[in-house]
C-alpha cells in the first residue's frame, strides 16, 4: 500500500485501477457503436437514441468544417442544456477544435472578455429566449465575427421569429454540408476545452483541458464504485446541472454517455419539476449542487415525494453545509455522495466513502489515479504529516495543462508537477481529507465561482462610489453571496441596494450581483494603505457567530 488513504478505500474498488486517457472522438464513437439503439437523451418528451445523436454530430461536424473550422481553432459554445450542446461539443471535438464554454449567466463584458482572450470568432448558440439577443450584441460590437444558431424547434420547441441579421441557422448548414471523408488526427494531449475559471483576483482565465484530461476523468469516475454503480445502460440520470460547467460536462454528459445511460436533459432547475421527473421517469441518479438540495428541502411537496427509484444522489460544485446535508439525507432516506474537485482537475478530485463517519469539512479520499498531499504554505515542496494543516496539492492524468496564454500564472500554480489548489486542508490519521477553507476571497455562489475583484471593478464605474470592497457572506440558499461595502463620494446622494443592482445589471452576471450593501464613511486599510477586505470578513464572521449563538 503506497498511500495512507488506500486503507480507507471501499472494498469494491482500487486506487491503483488503470486509467487510460484517450480522445473525445474515441469515447463518443465507442458509445455510439456500443449503445446505438438505446436512448441517449430525453428532452421535451422526445427520446434521442445514441445512433440519432451520432448522426447529428456527424452532420454538425460537416457543417462546421464547411464554415472553415480547423484543428486548434477556438469556438465559443453559448448553450444551455439542450441537445445542441452535446451535438456541437462532440462535433467540434471531432474536428480537433477547442471549445470555449460561455455561460448564460455571463454579463456581456465577461462574454466579450472570454472571446477576446480565447481568440474565438465563431459563437454557437440556440434560439431560446435571452440567448440570441446576447449573441447578436456580440456580432454588433465585433466581439464575434459569426453566430450560428441551433433551432430549438428541432427538439420539440416552438419556432421563434426571424433571427437577427448575421445569425445563421444551423440546420440548413447541416443539411447542405457534404459528408466528411477524412477526419483530422487528434491526440490525447491536444487541448479540447477552455473552461474559464479564476483565482482570487482579476478576470477569469481559461484552464486548458486536453482530450486526455477529460477522458481520464471519465475513467476515474468509472473506476470508483462505492455501491452507487449500476449495470451500464440501466441508469436514468437527471441532467439539470448546466453542461457549460465542468461538473456537469464530465460527471453527467461524458461519463454517462460513456456508460450507455439515458440523460434526462433539462434547461434549468425547478424543484417541482425535479420531483415530478424523479417519480414519473424513475430517475436512478441525481447529481446536484447545494442550491438544488436546498430548493428541494423548501418545496412543499418534498415530504410526500416518491424517491424510491433513486439509486444514488451526488452533491458537488460547492461545499454543502453539514446540517443541510443531514436534512437532505433524511428526506431522501439515503446517504449523499459528496466529493471535491476543481475546474483544473476536470473536476475529479475526491469522494467521501459511504462508510466514513460524516463530519463538517470532510471531502474523503482521492479518486482512483489521483494523488493528494498537504504542503507547507511557505514551502510547497514540503509535504506535511497527517493532522497538520496546509495547502492541498493534487496531481493525476486529469490535471489540466495550464492557463491559456498565461505562462507566469501557470508556473506559479505548479510545483514539481503538483497543482497548488489554494485550498487549505489536512489529511487525517485515518487517511481521509478535510477541507478547512476555500481560496482566499473567492465566493462560491450556487456552485458558480464569483470573484470579488470583478465586482469591485464594476462598482468603481458607478459615479458616486469612491471606494469598494466585496466579500462573501453566508447565504442559506446559495451557500455564499456577495456583499458590497462602499464609501461614497462627497455630496453623493443616498444609494440603495436596488439602485446599485440596476446599475450593475449589464455589467455583472446574475450570480455575481451583490445580495447586500453597506454604506460606510470609510473602508479599513492596512498600514501600507491597501484596502483590507480581511477586516470586514472577520467582522461579518463574528456577527454571524453571534447570531448563531
Amino acid at each position: 500500500m503506497l498511500h495512507r488513504w488506500e486503507a480507507a478505500y471501499p472494498a469494491t474498488c482500487r486506487w491503483d485501477a488503470p486509467i487510460r486517457p484517450g480522445t473525445l472522438s474515441e469515447l463518443f464513437s465507442g458509445c455510439i457503436t456500443r449503445w446505438a439503439g438505446r436512448p441517449a437523451l430525453e428532452y421535451r418528451g422526445e427520446r434521442i437514441s445514441y445512433a440519432a445523436l451520432g448522426e447529428a454530430v456527424e452532420q454538425a461536424a460537416a457543417a462546421f468544417r464547411r464554415l472553415g473550422v480547423a484543428p486548434g481553432e477556438t469556438v465559443g459554445l453559448f448553450l444551455p442544456n439542450t441537445p445542441w450542446h452535446p451535438v456541437c461539443f462532440f462535433a467540434l471535438a471531432r474536428l480537433g477544435a477547442i471549445v470555449v464554454h460561455l455561460s448564460a449567466l455571463d454579463a456581456r463584458r465577461e462574454l466579450a472578455h472570454k472571446l477576446s482572450d480565447s481568440g474565438a470568432r465563431l459563437v454557437v448558440t440556440t434560439d431560446l429566449p435571452g440567448l440570441v439577443p446576447q449573441a447578436a450584441w456580440l456580432l454588433e460590437t465585433g466581439a464575434a465575427e459569426r453566430v450560428v444558431v441551433g433551432e430549438d424547434a428541432r427538439w420539440g420547441g416552438e419556432a421563434p421569429g426571424p433571427l437577427p441579421t448575421g445569425c445563421l441557422p444551423i440546420s440548413p448548414l447541416m443539411a447542405e454540408a457534404p459528408p466528411v471523408q477524412s477526419w483530422p488526427a487528434i491526440a490525447p494531449e491536444d487541448v479540447a476545452l477552455l473552461q474559464y475559471t479564476g483565482g482570487t483576483t482579476g478576470l477569469p482565465k481559461g484552464a486548458m483541458l486536453t482530450h486526455g484530461n477529460l477522458t481520464a476523468a471519465v475513467g476515474i469516475y468509472q473506476s470508483w464504485d462505492d455501491g452507487e454503480r449500476m449495470v451500464p445502460g440501466e441508469q436514468r440520470v437527471l441532467g439539470v446541472l448546466p453542461l457549460f460547467h465542468i461538473y456537469a460536462l464530465t460527471t453527467v454528459l461524458l461519463r454517462h454517455l460513456a456508460d450507455g445511460n439515458e440523460i434526462l436533459l433539462r434547461p434549468r432547475f425547478e424543484a417541482g419539476g425535479v420531483l415530478r421527473d424523479i417519480a414519473a421517469h424513475r430517475v436512478t441518479l441525481f447529481p446536484g449542487v447545494p442550491t438544488m438540495w436546498i430548493g428541494l428541502l423548501n418545496h412543499p411537496d418534498a415530504p410526500r415525494a416518491d424517491f424510491s427509484s433513486l439509486h444514488a444522489c451526488i452533491s458537488g460544485g460547492a461545499p454543502l453545509p453539514f446540517d443541510v446535508a443531514e436534512r437532505v439525507e433524511r428526506l431522501l432516506r439515503q446517504r449523499l455522495r459528496i466529493g471535491w474537485g476543481m475546474t483544473e482537475t476536470a473536476p475529479a478530485g475526491t469522494r467521501v466513502p459511504v462508510g466514513a463517519t460524516p463530519r463538517p469539512g470532510l471531502i474523503g479520499v482521492p479518486l482512483p489515479g489521483v494523488e493528494l498531499r498537504v504542503v507547507g504554505l511557505d514551502d510547497p515542496g514540503r509535504e506535511l504529516p497527517a493532522g497538520e494543516a496546509g495547502e492541498i496539492a493534487i496531481r493525476g492524468p486529469n490535471l489540466f495543462r495550464g492557463y491559456w496564454n498565461k505562462p507566469a500564472e501557470t508556473a506559479m500554480a505548479f510545483h514539481q508537477g503538483w497543482f497548488l489548489t489554494g485550498d487549505l486542508g489536512r489529511m487525517e490519521p485515518d487517511g481521509l481529507f478535510t477541507l478547512l477553507d476555500r481560496r482566499k476571497n473567492m465566493i462560491i455562489s450556487g456552485g458558480f465561482n464569483v470573484y470579488p475583484a470583478a465586482i469591485e471593478a464594476a462598482l468603481y464605474e458607478h459615479p458616486d462610489i469612491h471606494e469598494a470592497i466585496v466579500i462573501g457572506i453566508p447565504d442559506e440558499y446559495r451557500g455564499q453571496s456577495a456583499k458590497a461595502f462602499v464609501a461614497l463620494r462627497d455630496g453623493a446622494p443616498a444609494l440603495t441596494l436596488e439602485a446599485l443592482r440596476s446599475f450593475l445589471s449589464d455589467r455583472l452576471g446574475r450570480h455575481e450581483m451583490p445580495a447586500a450593501l453597506e454604506i460606510r464613511d470609510s473602508l479599513p486599510r492596512s498600514p501600507a494603505g491597501k484596502l483590507l477586505a480581511s477586516a470586514l470578513t472577520n467582522r461579518e464572521t463574528e456577527k454571524n457567530d453571534g447570531v448563531r449563538r
